[in-house]
């Protein structure tokens, strides 16, 4: 588990949107895994920029399932419920704040729009089983997870992830995550400036 807030890394969680987006409108079934997801900030997040990035209706065929090692039940329940408390949302640009964002009645407390809500779920899954989700996905996102695991673990999510990927399927990890050697050579880097890669 990782903690994060909203709108974090935009940089590269933009470039892959901006770039995945145009390659699956015409799909009637779009996948996205996100390992590691903490309390759903970040899905929720790659889920507003999709929906600003995708037509309607595009955007009513992806599916973004969200995952992470919760024995307590929590993470479950935020993302279920979609509220979060006001200091975590401060990142969030005001226009897109006011368009997906309502007050739920309590005091500093805001609701995910449903829309976007809809295309969030979550499961507990712990990434060292090395038993993928699923398959065929879009895109992966593993950030602020993989620096936690021993170097050959790492090595084995990385394949695990290349081989639940859809060909050409993109792969983002955070900034500081360098691909290890035994595993680049199934990637190509999209852009210098990101950790955001295709499946070879």
């Amino acid at each position: 588990m990782a903690f994060t807030y909203f709108f974090r890394d935009l940089h590269t969680l933009e470039l892959g949107v901006k770039n995945m987006a145009p390659l699956v409108a015409g799909r009637s079934n779009v996948k996205i895994w996100d390992a590691g997801c903490a309390m759903g900030q970040e899905p929720y997040t790659l889920a507003i920029l999709f929906a600003e990035n995708m037509g309607r209706f595009a955007f009513k065929n992806l599916q973004i399932y969200a995952t992470d090692i919760d024995e307590s039940n929590l993470f479950e329940k935020i993302i279920i419920n979609g509220v979060y408390p006001e200091k975590e949302l401060k990142r969030i640009p005001k226009d897109l704040f006011e368009k997906y964002f309502k007050p739920n009645g309590k005091a500093g407390q805001y609701q995910i729009n449903h829309l976007i809500k809809n295309r969030v779920r979550y499961q507990s899954h712990d990434l060292l089983t090395l038993e993928p989700i699923g398959e065929n996905f879009s895109m992966i996102v593993c950030k602020n997870v993989l620096l936690h695991l021993k170097y050959e673990e790492r090595i084995k999510v990385i394949k695990m992830f290349h081989n639940s990927l859809t060909p050409g399927g993109f792969f983002i990890t955070e900034q500081t995550q360098r691909l290890p050697k035994e595993a680049a050579h199934l990637f190509t880097r999209v852009t210098s400036d990101a950790q955001l890669f295709r499946k070879v």
